[in-house]
């Protein structure tokens, strides 16, 4: 079975959409939505669309683990909530969970932007760039790992931010595989102003800023 995990915070409006494109893969799957403390309708819209709530203070770090503790599959798929998988994103995690080499590696979807215009395609390459040449993608692109897998990395740390970066820099860049089928968002900031938080928070953490001063940037 596949455990989906989402972290929320206040994501009435854009939850809907993310749990609904999970519906029709052909996978056997629970999704636990772990919320830390919404103030907006985020518990219900989860219940209503099928999924369980469990409820989790201390950042988004600290709501990946205790999602991924909650669950019981034996591969965990984590995901962003305002992230849109395209229509055969089913097809994609099981040719990876088939292959032989995926129980030490890790998958990720291609960012979009639900947008049309040459600053979303720039920031779109700016991700492939980052994917390609660091190996670091980042939580809002998901990540697909075995159980097993996840355990022996220590699993996501309890940070307020750049949880993402962490467990990838521990994944490693050879053990990363990145899916043709994309993860679609829609441009809620600005273009330039998305792009320069997410330079700031790769720069914040290789110079060895603390994860809860680099919490300020937003995620």
């Amino acid at each position: 079975m596949l455990s989906i995990v989402i972290p929320t915070l206040n994501a009435a409006d854009t939850l809907t959409r993310t749990l609904n494109a999970l519906i029709g893969s052909g996978i056997e799957q629970e999704v636990v939505v772990a919320d830390g403390g919404s103030t907006d309708f985020t518990p219900l819209v989860a219940e209503r669309c099928g999924a369980r709530v469990v409820r989790v203070m201390g950042g988004r770090g600290a709501q990946l683990r205790a999602g991924a503790e909650a669950t019981s599959g034996e591969w965990l798929l984590f995901l962003h909530p305002d992230a849109v998988l395209e229509p055969g994103w089913g097809q994609a995690v099981a040719a990876f969970r088939a292959h032989p080499l995926s129980a030490g590696r890790a998958a990720f979807f291609r960012f979009r932007l639900d947008h049309h215009g040459s600053a979303a395609r720039g920031l779109e390459a700016l991700v492939r760039w980052r994917c390609r040449r660091l190996g670091l993608p980042y939580g809002d692109q998901g990540l697909l790992l075995r159980r097993a897998f996840y355990d022996g990395l220590g699993g996501y740390s309890a940070l307020p931010l750049i949880e993402d970066i962490d467990l990838a820099r521990r994944i490693g860049r050879e053990r990363l595989v990145g899916f043709r089928v994309a993860a679609i968002h829609s441009p809620r900031r600005g273009f330039a102003l998305r792009a320069a938080r997410d330079l700031a928070r790769l720069g914040l953490h290789y110079t060895g800023v603390a994860p809860h001063l680099a919490a300020h940037l937003g995620g």
